[in-house]
């Protein structure tokens, strides 16, 4: 994990910070980074899709003491729309008002981020393909940040998008190349409300569709350097039984666009223990055969990695519901998301430090936010 620009202790594990996508309810991981960086517990590695992209860009893309203000200027713009404050924990806001919020957007759009087409696109008709004109977005990425500095590596930058054509998924990273403004809308480009992005002569839309957690890549990535990953999930995994349809909706949802944290681990585990195995078959092997074309392609495949812990924070307790949760980008239910994420991280915050200091060996997942008499080793799904 030989990084551009990053010069760290090797005996200290690398910080990543996992970011999945979500729309409007991406504000809760900037208060999550809010309570990180508080902590001074900050990423040097930020992987991210759609929404994820966007918050780990203007981190990646701004000094340490910009990083902050940079993502309440993105979200206080994007929020301008609908600046209606109102009492979130009382009967005003209903239902009803959250979908009207979220209808609100859908007309008119977010500041600084999406604007409808006019005239509006007739989808029997060839034309754009996306619903809404996402040069906005582009206008405030090229404000915000600083894409020198970003592409320094101070802190690298993975972000997820799927070929249109081929429909393959593939990571942009700043460890292999320049990113720019576009890569990012790409992973954000979430169809049918927004048109693929043009790169190199190939469209792309939002990674989420094939994977909306960038915590495979991380994985697959990161080489002997002890890991501690800070997963930040915006839809659990688990839930009730729904009782209508609309909270059939959102279940769906839910069960779409989580992250799998125990089918990622679980299957690491396994890559682990065949590694072990592989090692332990080499040692056993005469000179002549480890110098075979086989022995040193086995040997490549089963070397030692680093340790891996994930600690993860999934936002549960959420104040809209419904499957329109994602483009409700009013102003209220922002700064509440975003108290969410810095009130949850702060409270596990003592859990990312103890695994920081104290690693398990192997891949491990951890609840951050499970109460402290339970171990650590708790599924975090």
């Amino acid at each position: 994990m030989n990084w551009k620009g990053i010069k760290r202790d090797s005996r200290t594990p690398a910080k990543v910070l996992v970011l999945q996508g979500g729309g409007a309810l991406g504000s809760y991981q900037a208060g999550v980074f809010e309570a990180l960086d508080a902590a001074a517990f900050c990423p040097e590695w930020v992987a991210g899709t759609s929404i994820g992209a966007i918050n780990g860009a203007l981190i990646a893309g701004n000094h340490p003491g910009d990083r902050l203000s940079r993502l309440k200027e993105f979200w206080d713009l994007v929020t301008s729309g609908l600046m209606l404050e109102a009492d979130l924990s009382g009967k005003a806001l209903t239902g009803a008002w959250h979908q009207w919020a979220a209808a609100m957007t859908a007309v008119g759009g977010a500041p600084g981020f999406f604007k409808p087409h006019w005239p509006p696109v007739a989808p029997w008709l060839a034309g754009p393909l996306g619903h809404y004109d996402t040069s906005p977005l582009r206008e405030t990425l090229e404000r915000l940040i600083d894409w020198d500095l970003l592409n320094s590596e101070e802190v690298r930058l993975s972000v997820g998008a799927v070929n249109v054509e081929s429909g393959n998924f593939r990571y942009f990273d700043t460890e292999h190349e320049r990113l720019g403004p576009e890569h990012v809308m790409a992973s954000a480009a979430l169809p049918p409300g927004f048109e693929p992005v043009l790169i190199n002569g190939q469209y792309w839309w939002d990674g989420g569709l094939v994977s909306n957690t960038p915590l495979e890549h991380v994985l697959d990535m990161h080489d002997r350097t002890d890991i501690v990953v800070i997963q930040v999930d915006l839809f659990p995994a688990r839930g009730p039984l729904p009782a209508s349809i609309a909270e059939a909706e959102e279940r769906v949802s839910d069960i779409r666009f989580s992250s799998r944290t125990r089918l990622v681990t679980n299957a690491g585990l396994k890559l682990d223990a065949v590694r072990k195995a592989g090692r332990k078959l080499l040692e056993s092997l005469p000179g002549e055969l480890l110098e075979t074309r086989e022995a040193r392609a086995l040997a490549r495949e089963v070397r030692s990695g680093g340790r891996v812990a994930i600690g993860q924070l999934i936002y549960r307790d959420q104040p809209v519901r419904g499957a329109a949760r994602g483009r409700e980008f009013s102003r209220a239910t922002m700064h509440a998301h975003w108290t969410a994420g810095r009130r949850d991280m702060t409270g596990g915050m003592a859990c990312a430090l103890k695994l920081a200091h104290d690693m398990p060996e192997g891949i491990s997942s951890h609840d951050l936010t499970a109460p402290p008499a339970l171990d650590l080793q708790e599924a975090a799904e």
